[in-house]
C-alpha cells in the first residue's frame, strides 16, 4: 500500500497544508535572524524552502525527509545554491545546531511528545521550533476523528500545549491552518487522482479512495479539526 500511496502522491507541490504566510508569520513572532540556520525536518518535496529562504536570506536551510524521491526533487530544485541541503534522513538524525525547526505536519511520525523532546536536543540555545499538528478544536466533537486522522490520536489544543511545555519548551504563539492553507494541499492532490484513476490497479484505486476519503472528511468537518500551528522557544 505504500507503493500506491506514494503513486498518488507523486508529483505534488506540498504534501501537507500550508502556505507561505505561515512561515512568514512564524518567522515574524520569532524575530528570526537573516543568517538563521533551518532545519525543515519531514520536508516532503520542499514546499517551505523558499519561504523559510525568504525569510532567512542568508541562513541555511537543511531538507531531511526519509523518503529518497521527496529529497531528490529538493536536491535537483536547489542544486547550485549553497543555502540549501538535502538529506535522506529522520528528522531526529543529530546535527545542527538549529536556530529554527520548521515541521510542517510531520511530527505525528514520531509521536508528538516523542518529536519535540528529541528535536529540543537539536536547537541551539534559544533556537526555536514551529509545527503544524492535528488538532480538535471542540474537545467533544461531533463526529469520529478517525474519519480524518484513521488511527492516529488527536489531542485538543490544550494537549498540545502540554505537550510542548512538558518536553522543554516555550509556547509563544498558536493559530489554526487557513481554509487555504488546506485546498493548496488537497486542490492538486485532487487533480492527481482524476488523472491516475482512469487506468488504476485496485492497490492504486484504494489509494485514490483513500486520499478522496480524507478531502471529503476535512471539509465537512473543517470547522471541528485540522492543524494547529504552534511557534516555541526552548525553555
Amino acid at each position: 500500500m505504500n507503493g500506491a500511496f506514494f503513486a498518488v502522491h507523486s508529483g505534488l507541490e506540498r504534501e501537507g497544508p500550508g502556505e507561505p504566510a505561515d512561515v512568514a508569520r512564524a518567522a515574524e513572532v520569532l524575530g528570526l535572524a537573516r543568517d538563521a540556520r533551518i532545519l525543515d525536518a519531514g520536508c516532503g518535496p520542499g514546499a517551505d524552502i523558499a519561504a523559510l529562504l525568504e525569510a532567512a536570506p542568508e541562513g541555511h536551510v537543511t531538507a531531511r525527509d526519509t523518503h529518497a524521491p521527496f529529497v531528490a526533487r529538493v536536491s535537483e530544485a536547489w542544486a547550485g545554491d549553497p543555502r540549501v541541503a538535502a538529506e535522506v534522513a529522520s528528522m531526529t538524525e543529530p546535527g545542527g545546531p538549529f536556530d529554527l525547526i520548521w515541521s510542517a505536519g510531520a511530527l505525528y511520525n514520531l509521536g508528538l511528545r516523542d518529536g519535540l523532546g528529541a528535536l529540543r536536543e537539536l536547537v541551539a540555545e534559544g533556537g526555536a521550533i514551529a509545527f503544524s499538528h492535528p488538532c480538535l478544536f471542540e474537545p467533544d466533537p461531533n463526529f469520529d476523528p478517525a474519519e480524518m486522522w484513521g488511527d492516529e490520536p488527536v489531542g485538543t489544543k490544550s494537549d498540545i500545549a502540554d505537550a510542548v511545555a512538558a518536553t522543554g519548551w516555550e509556547s509563544l504563539e498558536t493559530w489554526r491552518l487557513s481554509d487555504a492553507a488546506w485546498e493548496r494541499y488537497y486542490q492538486p492532490l485532487e487533480a492527481r487522482c482524476d488523472a491516475l484513476e482512469r487506468e488504476a490497479s485496485d492497490d492504486l484505486l484504494a489509494a485514490i479512495g483513500a486520499s478522496r476519503a480524507e478531502i471529503a472528511a476535512w471539509r465537512r468537518w473543517r470547522r471541528q479539526t485540522g492543524y494547529l500551528l504552534t511557534v516555541a522557544r526552548a525553555a
